[in-house]
């Protein structure tokens, strides 16, 4: 069978795209009008940092109930909305405690990339909020048609037909039911919607609702409406909670502040040796691994950034890092295994399109193997890590309560990393490595084997 040819111009334009992508993942895009920043994509500067690098806040929530009307199950529905609205935020290096003996809630987490000036206060003002959503006939907000969770199932951010941003609504069976009897009888009249004690929106009933959805508008920007949203999704509180200003407390990082500018330039050097040794031992295959590497770890940083679409930076922490540089690590390791197969091949007398077809197909299934493994055990980190709500947490919290809360963010984001630093590794270190490789190689300038290992033509 005749092997595939790629074309010439692919490895100039993957070279290119890599470049493009690792420019703006690294600085971002962005533009200032006089004072004001208008962020295009974001860079690594934007990138949230946890407590362990940058520091933090630490809080302290009370309820504003009376402790005889508290209960154990109250405080621990309190402590998992907390952790939910956390990692809405993108904050996982987070500590949340329940002390039920004195109905206080400790919260600590670290300060968001922009902050400069460090206001606990405002830092922690809407992880207390009740955020209960209910709707109301007309604006008496005693009758309640629906509340909450039992009522609302899911809550997410979009545009409406004329490009508004808005958040859409899914009502529970019940809901739809509830919604659709009420709106039936309310034809002409208005529905009051509230988020605690503040309407955010009173529209006319013109016909019965019965499809089990709706909207609501008003948001100013797309940021607005997934707050909206998030809150919505993380459920109400099972009742409001105040912060003792008295003990709120700016945490030092515990690495210093100097330990991130060292842990860069530390980094950086590492990543250059790693790439001159693999060029040193395999010639064009290592500089065409230096560049997938480079791709790699661009795409790492737009993950965590914020790079990509509206979402928020992720929150890095030291054993972040680390699955940053472990995935690096299985990056080099897959580069290696299909450049000594395309050795291998050259032993076997194949000329450079068939070394280099053979090689990268023998060392498929040991790299896609070992990647998958890795995807996996990402994938469970998170989800014993995570947010209590998801199924994983669920399964496994037995034996993840063993090891306490205090790890909960920090294993978490050595899970992301680990996870998308992989992705991408398949996406890099497989695919644009072949593809590079493969055009390059039509090249007359690079015909001769000695560049991809074998003996050098006479």
């Amino acid at each position: 069978m005749k092997n595939r040819k790629v074309g010439k111009p692919w490895f100039f334009v993957i070279f290119v795209l890599i470049l493009a992508l690792a420019f703006t993942a690294f600085f971002g895009v962005e533009n200032y009008y006089g004072d004001t920043r208008e962020v295009y994509t974001k860079g690594a500067k934007d990138i949230r940092w946890g407590i362990d690098i940058r520091g933090g806040v630490e809080a302290v929530f009370s309820p504003d109930k009376e402790d005889a009307d508290i209960t154990t199950e109250d405080m621990d529905a309190a402590k998992a909305i907390i952790e939910t609205r956390l990692v809405n935020k993108s904050i996982t290096d987070y500590e949340v405690y329940a002390d039920n003996a004195n109905h206080q809630i400790i919260v600590r987490f670290p300060w968001a990339a922009e902050e400069s000036d460090f206001d606990a206060a405002a830092a922690v003002q809407e992880l207390g909020e009740t955020a209960l959503l209910t709707f109301c006939r007309e604006d008496n907000k005693e009758d309640v048609i629906l509340s909450g969770a039992a009522d609302i199932k899911h809550a997410e951010p979009g545009l409406d037909e004329k490009q508004n941003y808005v958040v859409y609504l899914d009502f529970t069976e019940e809901g739809k039911s509830k919604f659709a009897t009420a709106t039936a009888e309310m034809v002409g009249k208005t529905v009051s919607i509230w988020m605690d004690d503040t309407m955010i929106q009173n529209p006319t009933v013109n016909e019965a609702i019965t499809g089990g959805t709706a909207y609501i508008t008003g948001m100013a920007n797309a940021e607005e409406a997934k707050a909206l949203a998030d809150k919505i999704n993380a459920g109400s509180l099972p009742f409001a909670l105040t912060v003792d200003d008295s003990k709120l407390q700016v945490i030092s990082p515990t690495l210093g502040s100097d330990a991130l500018n060292v842990m860069v330039i530390a980094g950086s050097i590492a990543f250059g040796v790693v790439c001159l040794l693999m060029i040193f031992r395999y010639r064009l295959n290592g500089f065409v691994t230096a560049i997938a590497l480079l791709g790699q770890l661009a795409g790492s940083i737009a993950c965590i950034s914020g790079y990509f679409a509206d979402s928020n930076s992720f929150t890095l922490t030291i054993p972040g890092i680390a699955g940053i540089i472990l995935s690096i690590g299985v990056g080099v390791d897959c580069n290696v295994i299909a450049a000594e197969r395309i050795r291998e091949e050259f032993k076997k007398g194949k000329t450079v399109d068939g070394a280099i077809d053979s090689g990268f197909k023998n060392s498929l299934s040991a790299v896609i193997d070992g990647n998958v493994t890795i995807v996996i055990v990402s994938l469970v980190l998170m989800g014993a890590f995570g947010t209590p709500d998801n199924i994983l947490a669920k399964v496994m919290s037995p034996l993840m309560s063993l090891f306490g809360t205090s790890i909960t963010g920090s294993i978490y984001s050595f899970g992301y990393t680990l996870l998308v630093g992989t992705i991408f590794n398949l996406i890099m270190g497989v695919l644009a490595s072949k593809y590079m490789l493969k055009s390059i190689s039509r090249l007359k300038a690079f015909r001769n084997p000695w560049f991809y290992g074998g003996k050098k033509n006479a």
